[in-house]
C-alpha cells in the first residue's frame, strides 16, 4: 500500500460521519428498535393470518393464489430475523433481510398511494393506515438497517462457545 492510499484511507476512517454511524452504541439502539419491531410484527400477523391476508388483499398487487403464502411466510420471517438480530446473531445478514422486505413494504405503499388507496397497511395488524407518516417510519427504518448492513453491531450479541 503507498503512503497515497493510507491518506485516503486514514480519512475516511477519521470521517465524523463514519465515526458518529458506526458508534456501537448507536448501532446497539438500532439494533434493539428494529429487533423489537419486527419481532412485534411477526407476532401481531401471526397471531391473526386471515387479518394479515386481508390487508395483503387490499393492496391488489398480489395474484389472489399467493396472498395465503404471504401471510403465513412473512410473519416468520420477520419474527425470525428480529430474534436473530436481537441477540446480535448474523446481524448483517438480518438486516439485509429486513432492509429488503422494507424497501419492498414502502414500494408497495407508495404505488398504492399513487393508485389512490386508503387501506390498513397490515404491519402491526389492523389499524394502521398508509400515508406518509407510514413512509417516514419505513424510510428511518430502511436508513438505521443499512447502516446495520454497513457496520454491523457486535457489541453485547450472543456469544458461541466455539
Amino acid at each position: 500500500m503507498t503512503n497515497g492510499q493510507e491518506i485516503i484511507i486514514q480519512q475516511v476512517n477519521n470521517n465524523p460521519m463514519n465515526i458518529l454511524f458506526s458508534n456501537k452504541y448507536l448501532l446497539l439502539f438500532l439494533r434493539i428498535v428494529i429487533s423489537f419491531v419486527f419481532i412485534y410484527a411477526g407476532i401481531e400477523k401471526i397471531s391473526d393470518p386471515e387479518a394479515f391476508a386481508i390487508s395483503i388483499a387490499n393492496y391488489r398487487l398480489l395474484p389472489i393464489e399467493t396472498i395465503n403464502i404471504f401471510a403465513i411466510t412473512l410473519p416468520w420471517i420477520e419474527l425470525v430475523a428480529g430474534i436473530l438480530m436481537l441477540f446480535g446473531i448474523a446481524v448483517k445478514e438480518n438486516s439485509t433481510i429486513i432492509f429488503s422486505m422494507l424497501t419492498i413494504f414502502t414500494i408497495t405503499i407508495i404505488i398504492s398511494l399513487f393508485r389512490g388507496l386508503s387501506i390498513d397497511c397490515g404491519c402491526f395488524g389492523k389499524g394502521s393506515q398508509i400515508g406518509m407518516m407510514k413512509l417516514g417510519e419505513n424510510t428511518l427504518m430502511i436508513i438505521a438497517s443499512f447502516l446495520l448492513i454497513l457496520f454491523g453491531s457486535d457489541f453485547l450479541k450472543l456469544k458461541s462457545n466455539n
